[in-house]
């Protein structure tokens, strides 16, 4: 358990804040950073590890920021546990991605046997999304679904495989619980509209 926050998170969240400072949520003008401090956040009140909560706020820099190069910069700067902790939560290193689905379900068998930390950080990252979509739901209906590559079935689905998957081997049982709970609100009220 993580008791006291060094320079190196200092140096993380600067790091972060300098790498996504332009990049806005999808179909808002939400700076996407938000969702880097929330998702850490969450792993710290998971009681998460300093690397762990580091690989939080870094876990989409090599997805969205600079591919294996970046992933580099980051063991370099802020060692291997926390490159294994952002490697194991990237999904892509290319550009364009490859197709949506068969990329997903890759991360969906990857993330089965993922570490621990992996999959504490992957399993925050899903929760503020899944948050995030019902929250947006809830404001905007269907229109949701627009502003993502994969339809709204494909979505629920990648978001349910997770939830069970966590669910049945959580790193953290709380953030198992919500995001199984959030999915089931965000299942039961899209199907429902």
């Amino acid at each position: 358990m993580m008791h006291e926050l060094t320079d190196r998170f200092v140096a993380a969240l600067n790091y972060a804040t300098h790498l996504h400072r332009s990049q806005f949520r999808k179909g808002e003008r939400v700076p996407y950073i938000s969702h880097l401090y929330a998702v850490a956040g969450l792993v710290m009140e998971a009681g998460g590890s300093e690397d762990e909560v580091i690989g939080a706020l870094l876990h989409d820099a090599v997805e969205d920021q600079g591919g294996l190069p970046r992933l580099e910069e980051i063991r370099q700067q802020f060692g291997d546990q926390v490159a294994e902790i952002v490697d194991g939560c990237t999904d892509a290193y290319e550009e364009p991605k490859p197709l949506w689905r068969p990329r997903k379900e890759a991360y969906v068998a990857h993330i089965t046997a993922a570490s621990d930390s992996v999959r504490l950080v992957s399993n925050a990252d899903k929760l503020h999304n899944a948050r995030s979509i019902l929250a947006d739901f809830r404001e905007v209906g269907e229109a949701i679904w627009d502003r993502f590559s994969a339809s709204r079935d494909e979505t629920l689905w990648y978001y349910r495989s997770l939830a069970d998957l966590f669910s049945q081997r959580p790193a953290n049982s709380f953030l198992a619980r919500e995001l199984d709970r959030t999915v089931t609100l965000l299942e039961e009220e899209s199907r429902s509209s």
